[in-house]
C-alpha cells in the first residue's frame, strides 16, 4: 500500500534532520526533486542544509550543465566526499507540454495528459525521487481547460482542471510501474503548498506584506483546494510504495513566511512587479518538508532510533 506521513516536525514523531547523517545515507546515490518551483524551493532548502553540515564547504559544488544536467531546466549539486547528488528537474505538470495543430493549420500550446515529460528519462534511475505538481493547474489557461488538454491526437474542447489533473496523475502512476525500480528507488509525492495572497491574485495586485505572525486560530484556515482530494484519491488507490508528504495544512498556518516584497532589492512594493506569496523564505517552511522526508528515509533504510544529540540542529 502507499505510504503516508503527516506528522508535524517537533511533535516527537519526526527526528531532527542531521545533515551528515543524511549524507551518509545518500552515499553514492542520487536524490531528485521533480516538479514546479515549490519543489525547487525544497531542493534549495536541502542543498543549504547539507552544505552547512560540511566542515569543508568546498566539498559541495554545482554541477548544473554537466553531462546529464545539460537540460535547460535541471540543476544539481554534488557532495564529493559522499559521491552523491541533489538534483532538481523542472516539470510543473509532470506530463508533457505540447503543441497541437489548430483547424486553421497553426500550432497552439497544449498539454499531453497521457505522456510524461521528456526529462523523466533522466531522473527515472535516481535512488530517491520527490514529485509534486499542483499550482500550475490553477492558472488561467489550465483552470479554463478550453482547447488545451490533449490525449493522443485529440484535443478536448472543454475539460475541467480537476479531471485533467486526475488523468495526468494516472499517467504518472502508470509510468512509475513501468519505468522505476520501486524495490530500489524511494518515491515521495509532496502535497499542495498554500499561497497567501490577499487583496487580489498573484497577477492582480495581491500581496502578503506586513504579515508577521502565523495563523493561530483554526477558523481562519482555508478549505483544501479542489485538487487535494483528487491527489489523495489517486495516491490511496496506488499499490506501488509511494510516500505521500501531506504538508498542505502545515503550510496554511504560515502566512508570514513568504518572501513577499523582500524579493525586491528595495524591500518594498514596486510598481508593475508582483509579490511572492507562494514560495517560502529560507531557512523556513521547506526545511520542515525535508525533515519529514528524512524521517521516512531513516525508517526505509533502517536508520531509525533517536540519537542523543537529536535536538542539536542540522549537523
Amino acid at each position: 500500500m502507499a505510504g503516508r506521513i503527516s506528522t508535524t516536525p517537533g511533535s516527537g514523531g519526526s527526528p531532527r534532520l542531521k545533515g551528515r547523517k543524511l549524507l551518509e545515507m545518500l552515499r553514492g546515490k542520487r536524490l531528485a526533486f521533480v516538479g514546479d518551483s515549490l519543489n525547487r524551493n525544497m531542493w534549495e532548502s536541502l542543498a543549504c542544509i547539507l552544505r552547512s553540515s560540511l566542515k569543508d564547504k568546498d566539498g559541495a559544488y554545482e554541477i548544473t550543465g554537466r553531462k546529464e544536467f545539460k537540460h535547460a531546466n535541471s540543476y544539481a549539486y554534488k557532495f564529493s566526499e559522499y559521491n552523491c547528488t541533489i538534483e532538481f528537474f523542472r516539470s510543473p505538470f509532470l506530463v508533457q507540454e505540447w503543441e497541437a495543430m489548430s483547424s486553421n493549420g497553426t500550432r497552439k500550446e497544449s498539454l499531453r495528459l497521457d505522456v510524461m515529460d521528456r526529462v523523466s528519462s533522466i531522473y527515472k534511475t535516481a535512488d530517491v525521487i520527490v514529485f509534486n505538481t499542483g499550482h500550475w493547474w490553477t492558472h488561467e489557461k489550465t483552470s479554463k481547460g478550453e482547447d488545451f488538454y490533449q490525449e493522443g491526437h485529440h484535443v478536448h474542447r472543454k475539460l475541467s482542471a480537476s479531471f485533467a489533473y486526475q488523468k495526468a496523475l494516472t499517467t504518472w502512476t502508470r509510468w512509475l510501474k513501468r519505468h522505476v525500480e520501486l524495490n530500489r528507488t524511494v518515491v515521495f509525492f509532496r502535497g499542495y503548498s498554500w499561497s497567501h495572497f490577499s487583496g487580489g491574485k498573484w497577477n492582480s495586485g495581491g500581496g502578503c506584506e506586513g504579515e508577521t505572525l502565523p495563523i493561530v486560530d483554526d477558523k481562519h484556515l482555508s478549505r483544501y483546494p479542489k485538487l487535494v482530494p483528487v491527489l489523495e484519491s489517486v495516491v490511496s488507490r496506488m499499490t506501488t510504495p509511494v510516500h505521500y508528504l501531506n504538508i498542505t495544512r502545515m503550510t496554511d498556518y504560515r502566512k508570514e513566511a513568504h518572501p513577499s516584497v523582500y524579493r525586491f532589492p528595495a524591500g518594498k512594493r514596486l510598481p508593475g512587479l508582483v509579490q511572492d506569496c507562494s514560495h517560502w523564505c529560507l531557512p523556513g517552511v521547506p526545511d520542515a518538508w525535508n525533515e519529514l522526508m528524512y524521517a521516512l528515509l531513516r525508517k526505509r533504510w533502517g536508520c531509525g532510533g533517536q540519537e542523543q544529540d537529536e535536538s542539536s540542529g542540522y549537523e
